[in-house]
């Protein structure tokens, strides 16, 4: 089997296409390092002061890259994790999911509840199924998660089911540094991304409910870092590919006659079938899809994605027929890796239905034999059955709802879900009013929120302008939660779709905000394979970055400001008569 590690007379070239490759600028090209003058000496306090400072700054740069995220997910898991057990209630669409995975652990299916009585009953610590399968439309890997929570920290208080969703919260900031760190190219930038997933309502409160959609995120995201990794690794094998199939002292790009070179593999370019970061990337997306069918739509367009990056990388490494190589060297394979992978996935996650035979519809294959196929076990037709129902199930959900609000609402917040609401009269509990009010509402930062909006455009202008494929990989991921909804218009639908797409969107701020820190990155020849940061500046526009800094701290702290005043309505704090109707910017709101 040939060996795709370059030579060592081909080791500078191999390097030379993988900076190409990856973005990454040439050594030598950046600035210059000025010679070190003798030190001057430190007469006054306020000099060994700046000395002191000189000498802290480096080590500042060098542990930021580790600190920071770790203080920023420190805070994310304070805001998620504290009072979780408040309230004491099943909120909204908790009072399924909650309940499923409580049977889920007894049974290994969704088990029917009595229709009176249900939930008090569950609060109480008294729950009471019954024995019949009980029909839901949702895959049940989300409620195996809650569950799992359940089993650690009990089933009679809200920090057992909802403590999973919270952890997927949690983690979830993290996961967007490393996103934005292999994106964005910048520790400074990932960090912002980060902070802003961290302090966001819509973020916040969806971490706090035990609901599907958070885990729904937190897979698409890490499989979306699965990618940025296989993108970078593939793009480094290729490199090595090619410079080892080269002779010495020819360029990988244009051989002799200054032209791609038309023997194997430049023709076509090499096979690259082992990719274990897009193996694990179908997983990922697999899971999440045994959370919700919506992630089907991130399957197809991360894996349009990912092939299309490939094609690009051949086309950038010399590679004669790119197009048809990529589509063929790299199209197919994909395909055999993610959807397989992600098949595996989520029938793993129907296990407990598959080997408990008192399911609903487990048995119908042996019911109904005259509808056998042939080679086909009873126990997947039944599975097939299962879906077929469901999806006829959810093509036909239109039934009215209050706090219902369709996907061109979504970019304004125009109807976010009110979770929880109480009035309770003064001097109960915690309320220090003559009246206090708690509600829960999944509201995003409003100054956040509709800055992302604006970003998008940004994002979308420098994709079709710039084709930069940084802004193209941020709309690919808004696009994959965005738009299926808007084919199904009579489909009731709630605001806390959005929250599968909402680290995109915290990406597309901090892309615009490195646009303004660097106004150099916005002319870049190859802003595609560039980070915003790596492109000098012309002397003309430092002084738009020093403004640049000073536009992106002040909108940084008024987002952190509008956070700290609508923290009482995303973790349920008592308000006074007031509170409530101060926080109501929009009628539709409350």
């Amino acid at each position: 089997m040939r060996s795709w590690i370059a030579p060592p007379e081909d080791k500078a070239s191999a390097e030379a296409l993988q900076r190409r490759l990856l973005g990454r600028p040439t050594p030598g090209t950046g600035p210059r390092r000025l010679p070190r003058g003798r030190r001057p000496r430190a007469l006054s306090s306020a000099g060994r002061v700046r000395t002191a400072s000189a000498r802290l700054s480096p080590w500042l740069m060098h542990h930021a890259a580790w600190l920071l995220p770790v203080l920023i997910t420190a805070l994310a898991a304070w805001l998620r994790l504290s009072q979780l057990d408040q309230p004491h209630d099943l909120t909204f669409d908790e009072t399924y999911y909650v309940k499923d995975a409580f049977t889920l652990l007894q049974s290994g299916y969704e088990r029917q509840w009595p229709d009176e009585g249900a939930d008090e009953q569950f609060l109480a610590g008294e729950p009471h199924p019954l024995g019949e399968p009980s029909y839901v439309v949702h895959p049940p890997l989300g409620k195996w998660l809650i569950g799992l929570g359940m089993l650690v920290f009990g089933t009679d208080n809200g920090l057992g089911w909802r403590f999973a969703s919270a952890l997927a919260g949690t983690l979830s900031v993290p996961l967007v540094y490393l996103v934005g760190r292999r994106l964005l190219g910048s520790a400074a930038l990932a960090s912002v991304a980060a902070l802003l997933t961290a302090v966001d309502g819509h973020h916040l409160v969806m971490s706090r409910t035990a609901l599907l959609d958070i885990f729904l995120m937190l897979f698409v995201l890490a499989a979306f870092y699965a990618l940025l990794r296989d993108r970078e690794d593939g793009r480094r094998r290729l490199a090595a590919a090619l410079s080892h199939a080269g002779s010495p002292g020819r360029s990988a790009r244009t051989g002799r006659a200054g032209r791609p070179p038309s023997e194997p593999p430049f023709l076509y370019g090499p096979w690259l079938l082992w990719r274990p970061w897009r193996l694990g990337a179908g997983l990922l997306l697999g899971a999440a899809v045994g959370v919700k069918w919506s992630a089907l739509a991130f399957v197809a367009v991360f894996g349009l994605l990912t092939v299309l990056w490939d094609v690009a990388a051949r086309r950038a490494a010399g590679v004669r027929h790119w197009m048809a190589a990529g589509l063929l060297r790299e199209g197919i394979p994909a395909f055999l890796t993610l959807v397989p992978a992600a098949a595996a996935a989520y029938l793993a996650s129907w296990s407990g239905w598959l080997a408990a035979p008192g399911g609903y519809d487990r048995q119908w294959a042996a019911e109904h034999p005259e509808q056998a196929w042939p080679l086909v076990p009873d126990a997947v037709r039944s599975l097939f059955e299962y879906h077929r129902s469901a999806f006829e199930f959810h093509g036909g959900l239109d039934s009215d709802h209050s706090w219902e609000s369709g996907p061109e609402t979504w970019l304004l917040a125009g109807r976010p879900v009110l979770f929880h609401f109480e009035t309770v009269e003064g001097g109960q509990g915690s309320c220090a009013w003559e009246s206090c009010t708690y509600a829960i509402t999944d509201l995003p930062n409003p100054v956040l929120w509709w800055s992302a909006a604006l970003a998008l455009l940004v994002v979308l202008f420098s994709w079709a302008g710039r084709r930069d494929w940084r802004a193209g990989a941020v709309l690919a991921g808004v696009a994959a939660g965005f738009v299926p909804w808007w084919f199904f218009p009579d489909r009731t639908m709630f605001f806390f779709y959005t929250i599968a797409f909402h680290p995109f969107l915290m990406l597309a701020v901090s892309y615009v905000i490195g646009l303004v820190l660097n106004p150099a990155a916005s002319r870049s020849s190859a802003p595609g394979r560039t980070a915003p940061g790596v492109v000098l500046p012309r002397p003309g526009e430092l002084e738009q970055r020093r403004v640049g800094v000073a536009v992106v701290g002040v909108y940084l702290a008024v987002v952190l400001a509008v956070s700290a005043f609508f923290l009482p309505v995303w973790t349920g704090q008592p308000m006074g008569p007031d509170g409530w109707h101060l926080r109501l910017w929009l009628p539709s709101w409350g």
